[in-house]
């Protein structure tokens, strides 16, 4: 069994086979799809899945810090509408993003902030999105006497950085395609982890691991994900698949 901790599956990429690439997921051995929101209009395809297969398919609820502009109120809103209707699987995916634009830097450092308020509030584990802003966010995180559960999705920072995640208690590391890139470092860093402290993902359609990279990503490659890190940790894929899966659940639902 494998779990696939961050998928896009509502993204417009899978309009033309969405349900054959999930069933695909499926026979690769990926029983379990957690599907981050990203703002007002991703909600309806989120849920649609949801029902389409309730015993795979678990969406957040959240603001991505990409959506964060001048409506981030009403968009803010509309997440906490939701968050009081209904139970979903974490808040995310959440957190900071200085790679593409920096005009809306305070707002979302609000938007954030008062998402981990709504995670301690209501219970919930964040799924944080972090790129170009880690100081920022660890700063923020630091901050905090108490903090939820969490995964630091799509982690490519460097050991010293890991270390710093894992400090602030219940977090893990969301590891993805990126950790089969010749040059992306990560497999140095995976080295030095504790399997204990990984989950798998895909970020499908993004991110797509070796041999399809810069191609559509699939929750399907997740197993070429499992195999790289067995590989790095000298581990056999079951104990990969079991061990993350399990790391999964305990982040998720327990």
């Amino acid at each position: 069994m494998l779990i696939d901790t961050h998928t896009h599956l509502y993204s417009e990429e899978f309009n033309e086979n969405r349900i054959a690439s999930i069933n695909q997921a499926m026979e690769k051995g990926v029983s379990k799809f957690y599907m981050p929101n990203v703002d007002s209009s991703s909600i309806e395809g989120m849920l649609a899945l949801e029902v389409h297969f309730p015993e795979h398919c678990f969406p957040m609820m959240g603001l991505h810090p990409c959506s964060v502009k001048e409506n981030y109120r009403e968009e803010l809103d509309i997440v906490k509408r939701w968050l009081d209707l209904r139970r979903f699987s974490a808040i995310g995916e959440i957190g900071m993003d200085l790679y593409w634009d920096k005009t809306f830097i305070k707002e979302q450092e609000l938007s954030f902030r008062e998402q981990i308020f709504w995670a301690l509030e209501y219970n919930y584990t964040v799924v944080i999105h972090c790129r170009n802003a880690f100081d920022e966010i660890f700063e923020i995180l630091k901050s905090y006497d108490k903090l939820p559960k969490g995964i630091f999705h799509c982690f490519s920072g460097d050991i010293i950085q890991a270390q710093k995640v894992l400090s602030l208690g219940n977090f893990k590391l969301g590891i993805g395609g990126v950790v089969t890139f010749k040059n992306s470092g990560l497999d140095k860093v995976v080295e030095q982890l504790k399997i204990h402290d990984i989950v798998l993902e895909t970020d499908a359609p993004y991110l797509a691991p070796v041999p399809h990279r810069g191609k559509r990503n699939e929750s399907a490659y997740l197993p070429l994900v499992a195999e790289k890190i067995a590989q790095i940790k000298n581990m056999s894929m079951e104990d990969v698949a079991s061990i993350t899966s399990q790391n999964a659940i305990e982040i998720f639902e327990n």
